[in-house]
This record gives C-alpha cells, sequence and structure tokens, in this order.
C-alpha cells in the first residue's frame, strides 16, 4: 500500500508538470529531401497542441514516419534534411537540432519495429532510457511508474529483452520512453505486428498516459480505427503532402474515412468490392 500511495503522489506531482507545459508542437510547411535528390514530404502543416492525442494517418510510402524523424531530429542519420519550412516547439525552432538534444526537450520518439537492447534485461532497458532525466536520479521512482502502466513488464524485468513477445517488446519501448520524461511521445506503428485485442490493450494504455499525465501523444498508424478512437484529432497524409484533417469524431463520420481507411459502405457496412463489376470513386481530395 505504501508503494502504491508513493506512486500515486509521484503520478500527481508529474501530472502537474505536464499539464502545466503550454507549448504546442507546430510543423510549417515543411519539406523533407533524402540525399539531396528524393523529395519525401512537400509542404506538411500539422500541430500537436499541449495535452493532445493527435494521428497521422496514411498508407505505406505517405511520408508519416519520415515526419516523426523530422520531429525527432533522426533524419540525418538516414541522409536526409528539412530543406523548407519549420519546426516550433512552442517559440523555440528545433529542425537542425541533434536527435540526442530533441529528446532533452521533451521530445521522444519510439521508432517502428521495437527497438531494443535485446541482450539486456527488460529492466536495463528501462534503465537507459531514464538516464536522459536528471542522470537518471528518479530511476527508482520512474521504474515504479512505468510498471503501473505496464504491469506484465514487473513480472519480467529479469528477462533478457530479446525472448519478450511482440506485445511485451511494445510496452517496452513505450516504457522505455516514459523513462524520459517526454511532454510529447511520438509512436510509429505501435500496433505494427500485433493481435487485435493487443492492439486495443496497447491504444488503452496510451489513451490512460494521456489522461493520467497530460501527456501529448503523436502516432503514426496505420490502423485507422484504433487511431482515430484514441485521437482527438486526426490528419490523412498520401504522397507526401496532408490531404485530410479534422476533430477526430469527425473524421470517423467522413464518407472518405469510412471508405477508404475503415472499410465501410455508406449504410455503415463492411465494404465488399467482389459485389461491384467495376470500382470507379476516387477519393474526394484527389478531384
Amino acid at each position: 500500500m505504501a508503494i502504491r500511495a508513493k506512486f500515486q503522489m509521484a503520478a500527481a506531482n508529474q501530472s502537474d508538470v505536464a499539464l502545466s507545459t503550454t507549448r504546442t508542437l507546430s510543423v510549417s510547411n515543411v519539406e523533407v529531401v533524402y540525399n539531396s535528390v528524393i523529395l519525401v514530404l512537400r509542404g506538411i502543416t500539422l500541430a500537436v497542441e499541449p495535452g493532445k492525442v493527435v494521428s497521422l494517418l496514411g498508407p505505406n510510402g505517405a511520408g508519416k514516419s519520415t515526419t516523426l524523424k523530422a520531429i525527432s531530429g533522426l533524419l540525418k542519420a538516414e541522409l536526409g534534411e528539412v530543406t523548407r519550412g519549420q519546426i516550433l516547439w512552442g517559440d523555440e525552432r528545433l529542425d537542425g537540432y541533434a536527435a540526442e538534444d530533441v529528446v532533452r526537450k521533451g521530445l521522444v520518439q519510439v521508432i517502428e519495429g521495437r527497438m531494443l537492447f535485446r541482450h539486456l534485461t527488460v529492466e536495463e532497458n528501462l534503465r537507459i532510457g531514464g538516464m536522459v532525466y536528471l542522470g537518471g536520479r528518479h530511476i527508482r521512482d520512474d521504474l515504479e511508474r512505468v510498471y503501473h502502466y505496464f504491469p506484465p513488464l514487473a513480472k519480467l524485468s529479469r528477462r533478457v529483452s530479446g525472448y519478450l513477445s511482440g506485445g511485451e517488446g511494445q510496452m517496452l519501448v513505450i516504457g522505455r520512453a516514459m523513462m524520459a520524461h517526454p511532454q510529447i511521445l511520438m509512436l510509429d506503428e505501435p500496433s505494427l505486428g500485433l493481435a487485435p485485442l493487443l492492439v486495443h490493450e496497447i491504444f488503452d494504455i496510451i489513451g490512460e498516459i494521456n489522461r493520467q499525465e497530460g501527456m501529448s501523444v503523436l502516432v503514426v498508424e496505420q490502423n485507422a480505427r484504433a487511431a482515430l478512437e484514441l485521437a482527438d484529432y486526426a490528419y490523412v497524409m498520401e504522397d507526401g503532402r496532408i490531404v485530410l484533417d479534422g476533430p477526430a469524431a469527425q473524421m470517423r463520420e467522413n464518407e472518405d474515412i469510412k471508405e477508404f481507411y475503415l472499410g465501410l459502405n455508406q449504410a455503415g457496412g463492411r465494404k465488399n468490392y467482389r459485389e461491384v463489376k467495376h470500382y470507379r470513386r476516387r477519393k474526394r481530395w484527389l478531384g
């Protein structure tokens, strides 16, 4: 009981800190080029307001992951660069900062593919994440905080992370990011390769983190249904551009979103393309 009370007090304090943050992440007319030749982002503009969950939807190759990497400073490792526009964290410009400096400013990305130190244990992975925040002086309390949200990790704390299941690995990479006390948590395809029940569980936990701590979340996701249920606001990307955006509740009712991303017909039932000889409808934003 004493440990739980201690956690609740720490969580309340952390929530106060997070909720007092008034910075908005603003991506304004950003273009990204790889190898000085390949134009990937073509004038992206989006915003993540304090304490909100924003989903970035779109097919493979739309530029979603590149958008996250532009924000988090990871482009340079892939010979990419922001060639136009700006990325602002409040009034502070981020583009041009190294990835480690972006993390120290409170923006932490969970990379697609559940990248772990697979020869280290679960707790050792978490401790590495905790070293970013105040030199690791609060690691013990932060471990309790992560284990509160992800109870399976407490039971697996001594297991070598290379032997975790997909769902356990996803919990670990999110937990490791939380050890750095992000003000914005950026998630790249958290549902990738997970069974539907696990996807539901992971997204429920992300929602709980957002509600309890006021942590902003920017999630890149192809599972539009899960992403729109989680988000306050959503953007749709195609071919390096934002083609549609709006409140998530409104987007769930959009006919194009229903048809092309949720697989529903106008009556709300599942679309069966085998029932039509020729399918000619185009997305309205391509007209």
